[in-house]
């Protein structure tokens, strides 16, 4: 369906343990490529994550140049897509409130990431601020400014972007990450930040972890119940966020390519919305990439569907481990779900997520263009 953007996040650590180089993405299935992530220096400027994986890696027959430089290859293959450098993460957004604090650290950021971009070929700015209005990672940086704040940045960053555009005669793009909780959305000036950005992306995912007081789903569709025991769900929040005036075609919900599990979990319900133990051994807050769970675990554990939810979970009761993921039919629904409701597209983390054949993204992409 023409308009509809697919974005998929490209963690700069993929080159590392999975060895998942840019080389392997399917861009052609691709409208964007976020590339996750750049840092901000003490300095107040925007900053190079990791050094070595973004301009030093040397690729399988010796080029050098990191995967920036594999990146640039890939637009020339594949000229409709676009690729923008996303500043922050979870782990890298306690600086925001400073850059966002005064017109001279806002200007200061906003310069260096306009040149950043130009210089590094990307074709825009992606900020991923967790979060603007609270409830971050431990040791941010957080004031009661800072939603308003927020927008003043945005501005700055929408102003500097245009500037370099109209220097390299082209244009740059300005989009950020959404929290999914209406602690996240329901604070800010949504009036004054829509029209700044090219598109919003909503993180429509981990509404129950590790954090969380009983089993349930990491990214319904749907609420499960009429009093929901997870934090949420995609429609929930798309419509709330459709309240308070964002237009549809801007909003981007996300779909994640992992899984959320727990250990010790009692049998009933087969393991949905039961109490746990722990995490399952081996992983990092109970996480399962899809590949993971599609070559290790698809199979050997029972597959349950939730109608109300319209995801999946698994579910063993003899390791007692349960695990809420989304599969291509969960995938195939939320997608004709934006393309339903008018939406702006889908995104996803993350790329290096997928399996061999990149089933969820072709998913995606087959579900939009779908006549």
């Amino acid at each position: 369906m023409p308009g509809m953007r697919i974005i998929g996040y490209y963690p700069s650590w993929s080159i590392y343990d999975r060895r998942y180089l840019v080389t392997d993405i399917a861009a052609g299935k691709l409208t964007h490529l976020n590339y996750a992530f750049a840092n901000i220096s003490e300095d107040g400027e925007i900053a190079l994550g990791d050094a070595h994986a973004d301009t030093q890696f040397v690729y399988p027959g010796g080029e050098g140049g990191g995967n920036f430089r594999q990146l640039q290859r890939l637009k020339q293959a594949y000229p409709h897509l676009k690729t923008l450098i996303s500043v922050g993460g979870w782990t890298w957004s306690g600086r925001f409130s400073d850059v966002a604090l005064t017109a001279a650290s806002r200007e200061k950021f906003a310069r260096s990431c306009a040149e950043f971009v130009s210089r590094y070929g990307f074709d825009g700015v992606d900020i991923d601020w967790e979060y603007p209005t609270g409830g971050g990672a431990q040791g941010n940086i957080e004031r009661p400014e800072d939603p308003m704040n927020f927008v003043l940045l945005l501005q700055s960053l929408r102003e500097y972007l245009n500037d370099q555009a109209a220097r390299d005669e082209r244009r740059y793009l300005l989009t950020i990450a959404a929290g999914a909780s209406s602690r996240a959305y329901a604070p800010l000036d949504w009036p004054r930040i829509h029209p700044l950005l090219d598109f919003i992306n909503v993180m429509t995912y981990d509404f129950s972890g590790s954090w969380s007081a009983v089993t349930g789903f990491n990214a319904p569709l749907y609420d499960s119940s009429p009093v929901p025991v997870e934090g949420g769900s995609m429609h929930t929040t798309v419509q709330a966020m459709l309240a308070l005036g964002i237009p549809p075609e801007k909003l981007v919900p996300g779909v994640p390519f992992y899984g959320r599990g727990w250990a010790g979990v009692p049998p009933q319900n087969n393991g949905l919305h039961q109490p746990f133990e722990g995490l399952p051994p081996g992983t990092t807050e109970g996480y399962f990439s899809y590949h993971e769970l599609a070559s290790s675990y698809a199979g050997k554990f029972a597959r349950f569907w939730h109608d109300n939810a319209q995801v999946p979970w698994l579910y063993d009761a003899g390791t007692r481990v349960m695990i809420s993921y989304d599969d291509p039919q969960s995938i195939r629904l939320k997608a004709a779900y934006a393309r339903q409701h008018g939406l702006g597209g889908i995104m996803f983390w993350e790329l290096s997520s997928d399996d061999a054949q990149a089933t969820l993204l072709s998913t995606i992409y087959e579900t939009f263009n779908m006549t």
